[in-house]
């Protein structure tokens, strides 16, 4: 038979919990936290930031009645917190909001629930992408950024969708003839006006049946640029029928890290070469990264209104039309040359023209063939690299939200805290709230 507890400590002398024990303490929930917490810091730059147009959304004023709304400012300050400590979910994060001292101290008392976390993660992308602008804005204008070099990379995130979820065009379409129909029931039902918990039942279930009717809409079109898209490849007819999600139409089947294939998006950085900081977020549904250098670049022109010197991208980026429209913008490409190991195994030059080049394309040929050009490029890795690491590691695995723009949202948290974390390690975050 095992001992007991106290039979097992014998002679010792042990400090042991006394639960039973009433004590009086009066402590605020500032005097509970840390001093120099993390937290204090970003309720900080919270409050640095501007919000105006989230409080012109607030129905609840001074002259109107209604329940007061949370402050927007206590909605930034957590995501923000939870994302840099590697918190993805809305549930999670509600229930630290009750337990955990540095988001109750955020909080102050304000009571918070999932649905409004996990709404205001996703509602306010536009938003999140300006103040990220904006803080790089403040610290290339001090000089503190200089966009001398860019390094852009790609990285696939898993979709909130699964690989059974494809369906090719047939499929496609039976489904949503039986959607349509189910919804049309559901609409005949509410047009009798049931009463009580039937009227809230039917409600909830014809707003299940028209979003499905929207996704399997939405997965059709989405469907049919897929096939446009082969067509502009040439891809061979012997090619697999194309398939759209069901559940997250805009998600497409990529290659990932591990080689298997997967429902997700291409998760695309542009990061500055001198401080590692996320100049630029796009998501998109392309499984490759060829023809993505183009527009990422021109929204670092337009966003900054500068154009880097040096733009550094791995071979997955090596299009010749985006090469060139980035050279023409003043911009020195550094990538790989296609097929340049086996030009040199067969004995040519493959950083010599080749008929029919651009200027723009015997240029980089040429500058990839330089000891210079080379040392330019090798940095590449541990600029871009870096940003796509530093984001895997706080959670950037699979998205909890569906579609694009949503993906997008919650892609720019995660920017915004490796920024954030990089504004305390070059001790810059003062001259950032400052601007």
């Amino acid at each position: 038979m095992n001992k007991t507890p106290r039979e097992q400590r014998g002679q010792a002398r042990v400090k042991t919990p006394q639960r039973s024990q009433v004590e009086m303490q009066f402590l605020s929930l500032d005097q509970w936290l840390d001093k120099d917490h993390r937290a204090r810091i970003v309720w900080q730059y919270a409050e640095s930031i501007d919000l105006s147009e989230l409080y012109d959304r607030v129905k609840a004023t001074s002259s109107n009645v209604g329940r007061d709304a949370i402050d927007p400012r206590i909605l930034f300050a957590l995501w923000l917190l939870a994302t840099i400590e590697g918190f993805t979910s809305a549930r999670r994060l509600a229930d630290l909001t009750t337990r955990d001292i540095p988001y109750m101290w955020i909080c102050g008392g304000v009571s918070v629930n999932y649905h409004r976390l996990s709404d205001f993660r996703v509602d306010h992308g536009d938003l999140l992408e300006q103040i990220m602008i904006d803080s790089i804005g403040v610290l290339l204008h001090q000089d503190l950024v200089t966009l001398e070099t860019v390094a852009q990379d790609g990285m696939r995130v898993r979709a909130s969708a699964g690989s059974s979820s494809f369906r090719r065009d047939k499929t496609l379409t039976e489904c949503l003839t039986e959607a349509k129909e189910h919804l049309k029931e559901l609409t005949d039902q509410n047009a009798k006006d049931p009463s009580g918990d039937e009227r809230r039942a039917t409600a909830a279930a014809h707003r299940a049946s028209r979003e499905k009717v929207e996704r399997l809409t939405r997965a059709k079109e989405e469907l049919a640029e897929i096939n446009e898209q082969r067509k502009k490849n040439r891809i061979k007819p012997k090619t697999k029928e194309a398939r759209a999600s069901t559940t997250d139409p805009e998600a497409r089947q990529m290659k990932m890290g591990d080689g298997g294939f997967r429902p997700a998006f291409n998760v695309q950085f542009a990061t500055d070469g001198l401080t590692r900081l996320i100049v630029e977020v796009d998501v998109v549904s392309a499984g490759a990264d060829q023809g993505q250098m183009g527009p990422v670049h021109q929204k670092i022109c337009d966003d900054y209104d500068k154009t880097p010197d040096n733009y550094l991208v791995d071979g997955g980026f090596s299009a010749t039309d985006d090469i060139v429209r980035v050279e023409q913008r003043g911009t020195k490409v550094h990538g790989v040359i296609q097929n340049e190991q086996k030009q040199l195994d067969e004995g040519k030059d493959p950083y010599a023209a080749k008929k029919g080049d651009a200027p723009e394309i015997a240029a980089f040929r040429a500058r990839m063939g330089t000891i210079e050009g080379k040392q330019k490029y090798s940095q590449r890795a541990g600029i871009a690299e870096f940003s796509n690491a530093e984001s895997r590691n706080r959670g950037l695995n699979q998205f909890r939200v569906r579609g694009r723009v949503k993906a997008k949202a919650q892609t720019l948290w995660h920017a915004l805290a490796h920024n954030f974390n990089r504004f305390c390690h070059l001790e810059c975050l003062e001259v950032v709230m400052a601007g």
